[in-house]
């Protein structure tokens, strides 16, 4: 018996979830019932589908419902969770604002799918750069307990929405002609993106430091559940369509040297080392531009792994992942994939 799923949301997240459960072949009627703010024909995963207007009728009879739409007060899983839950459905939320609650568990299925509990109904998904870290830095943590972490990201345009990738289009013709009046929309980027890096990714809040790299400390903790470890992040916009990249040091309570990381990470799911010598006196490493190759979809990207000459025991590494594909639609399917597994979904 084939699934009624309910994807409420239809950004580059949404998109990609539809695209995720039919490229999958996830047991669910098709089309899955999709959802946003109003009624309108979208194409999905290469469909035409009637997109429906959201209302409590979209999640009658549903047995899984995946969030994808608009985060905060009135957002999408803020406003429908209790509808979503009475009408009997589990609900996988792509989106903020339940992530750190308690009774919420925060999933990476490679790294702590064992917190999903037989009562659990409600599962958050992590933010996208939080998990491309933690499924690099988790075998590491299991092996040598990770005692600090220091990152810097270098985040893709998409990672705002689809407005974001539509102002670098935008701006680059005039980048390319030196302009130094490049008309660019604040409400996306507080500077313009064309050729341009900007250490500004969400709002400024405690300690001058931003809500994206606070979500990067909150959300690693939980997922790793160790509240002790050290975290300081530094978030970069950077001027790509698509793919997270993290410049990554750590302190290990065990010290592990650059070659035992290196098999340990081998081994681990969801990661693929791009770490050899070349030959010419160079070694490989991965870019953004490497999630192209299909056999990186989904994977998580390690490279630069290096033992840290400012200190001991300390690893410095490189981390790259498709933000849209694995840093949110793809986690919010493998979750719904290991519902399947432990019999919570049944199809």
């Amino acid at each position: 018996m084939a699934l009624n799923v309910t994807v409420v949301g239809v950004g580059l997240v949404g998109e990609a979830i539809v695209s995720c459960l039919k490229q999958r072949n996830f047991p669910c009627n098709w089309p899955p019932r999709v959802a946003a703010t109003r009624e309108r024909p979208e194409t999905l995963a290469g469909e035409k589908m009637l997109v429906q207007e959201t209302s409590a009728e979209v999640f009658q009879g549903a047995d899984l419902v995946l969030f994808a739409g608009q985060e905060g007060a009135k957002g999408a899983s803020v406003t429908w969770r209790e509808t979503a839950e009475k009408a009997g459905a589990w609900c996988i939320d792509n989106g903020r604002d339940f992530r750190l609650a308690d009774d919420v568990p925060l999933v990476v299925p490679e790294v702590n799918a064992d917190a999903i509990g037989e009562t659990t109904r409600f599962i958050a998904s992590p933010n996208c750069s939080t998990i491309q870290l933690v499924v690099a830095l988790a075998p590491l943590h299991r092996e040598a307990r990770l005692t600090r972490i220091i990152a810097a990201t270098y985040q893709a345009t998409s990672g705002w929405g689809m407005k974001g990738p539509q102002e670098l289009r935008k701006q680059t013709p005039g980048a390319l002609e030196n302009q130094t009046d490049i008309e660019f929309d604040p409400g996306v980027f507080a500077r313009p993106i064309a050729f341009n890096c900007i250490p500004h990714i969400d709002r400024f809040v405690d300690a001058d430091y931003t809500r994206e790299e606070w979500k990067m400390v909150h959300e690693t903790r939980k997922i790793l559940g160790d509240a002790r470890v050290r975290i300081s992040a530094t978030a970069v916009r950077v001027p790509v369509f698509v793919g997270h990249g993290e410049a990554v040091w750590i302190e290990t309570e065990k010290k592990l040297s650059a070659d035992a990381a290196r098999e340990i990470l081998r081994g681990a799911p969801g990661v693929v080392v791009i770490d050899e010598p070349d030959g010419e006196g160079m070694r490989t490493y991965p870019t953004q531009l490497d999630l192209v190759n299909p056999e990186y979809a989904g994977m998580t990207l390690v490279g630069r792994i290096r033992e840290d000459t400012s200190c001991a025991g300390g690893l410095a590494m490189y981390i790259v992942a498709d933000n849209i594909r694995k840093g949110a639609a793809l986690n919010v399917v493998q979750v719904a994939e290991i519902l399947l597994q432990r019999g919570h979904l049944k199809a």
